[in-house]
Formats: structure tokens, sequence, C-alpha cells
């Protein structure tokens, strides 16, 4: 089933994300799941690339404090199922000299 919500993101990384969940429902961990931030605050600085292309697929690793009123999860961790950055082999070409 499709769901969508509207959440507040803090301690965003290349890896992952924790969202503030609002609603009475709640998202089993492991779940699946596809995030992506509005159009107008993709382009902000400092946000990971795979945030500024669109939905990226997330997996919930991690439950935040439950609220008393709801008995569900604050929020939840993300962890964004994106390729890793490669640091590169060499900075510079060695040049060989006879």
């Amino acid at each position: 089933m499709t769901r969508f919500a509207s959440v507040v993101t803090r301690d965003v990384s290349e890896t992952g994300i924790f969202i503030e969940w609002r609603e009475s429902t709640s998202i089993p961990l492991y779940r699946l799941v596809s995030f992506q931030l509005e159009r107008d605050v993709r382009s902000r600085e400092g946000l990971p690339a795979a945030l500024q292309n669109g939905k990226v697929l997330s997996a919930v690793y991690r439950l935040g404090t439950f609220q008393r009123s709801t008995g569900t999860p604050e929020g939840y961790g993300l962890r964004l199922l994106v390729e890793p950055v490669r640091a590169q082999m060499m900075a510079e070409p060695i040049e060989a000299t006879a």
C-alpha cells in the first residue's frame, strides 16, 4: 500500500537520515521505503547528492522513542540505499623517467 506523509528531517548524512514521524500508524523495522525531499529544498547546500535527485530507496533501521499518546515511534532512522562514494585510488598519475 502506498502512503505519503510529511515529515521533519534531521541528522542528514551521505548514508542515512532521521525523520520525525507524527502519524498514528507505525512503520515496521527493516521496511523498505521511498524517501524524497520537496523540490524547493533539494538544492540546499550540504545535502547529499542522492537526496538532491528525487526518490531514494531506504530501509528503516532504527526506531525513535515511543510517543505516549499514540504508542508509535516519534521517528525513524532511515538507511539510504545508495552506492557509497568511492575514494580515488591515486590523486595524480605517476610519471616514469628513464
